[in-house]
């Protein structure tokens, strides 16, 4: 996986879209002093190397998902992993899966309706699936921030 050389005015324009991704282009181009053709040329080539996509971020709770929880998986065989991981993901209610170190081989991080779903998405289809050796899961009672990277943490 390689990493895109960003210029100064590169993370601009990605701060600006950050804060809105329906900000236009001529706005823009008027806040940092440069041609809208340069806006949208830098723009498609973000989306060209896949480094920004444009989408609707939904306040989950408001739209009635109030149940947040993280799950800890250990795979056995070990060699599962990625079979694990692909059948995790084909989950809706799947917001964010990672492989990681330590005790547990995956996490993830689901978004359900209430803590009934949570409990019908581990034991018809989570702790159903080949592989699965042990599961620890960890409900958020209250997610205090959810947002895109800094990108000035890269400078």
């Amino acid at each position: 996986m390689s990493t895109m050389q960003l210029d100064d005015l590169d993370y601009k324009i990605l701060e600006k879209l950050i804060k809105d991704g329906r900000k236009s282009f001529t706005d823009i181009a008027d806040e940092l002093n440069v041609s809208v053709g340069t806006i949208r040329n830098r723009f498609n080539v973000f989306v060209e190397n896949e480094l920004l996509t444009i989408i609707g971020r939904v306040n989950p709770d408001k739209i009635g998902f109030h149940t947040y929880a993280q799950i800890l998986i250990k795979v056995r065989p070990v060699d599962k992993v990625t079979q694990v991981a692909d059948n995790i993901a084909n989950l809706p209610e799947v917001s964010f899966l990672a492989m990681t170190t330590g005790a547990y081989d995956l996490e993830v991080n689901v978004m359900c309706r209430d803590n009934e779903h949570l409990v019908q998405l581990m034991t018809n289809h989570i702790t159903k699936m080949d592989g699965i050796f042990e599961s620890a899961t960890n409900i958020y009672f209250k997610v205090y921030k959810y947002a895109q990277p800094d990108l000035y943490l890269l400078k």
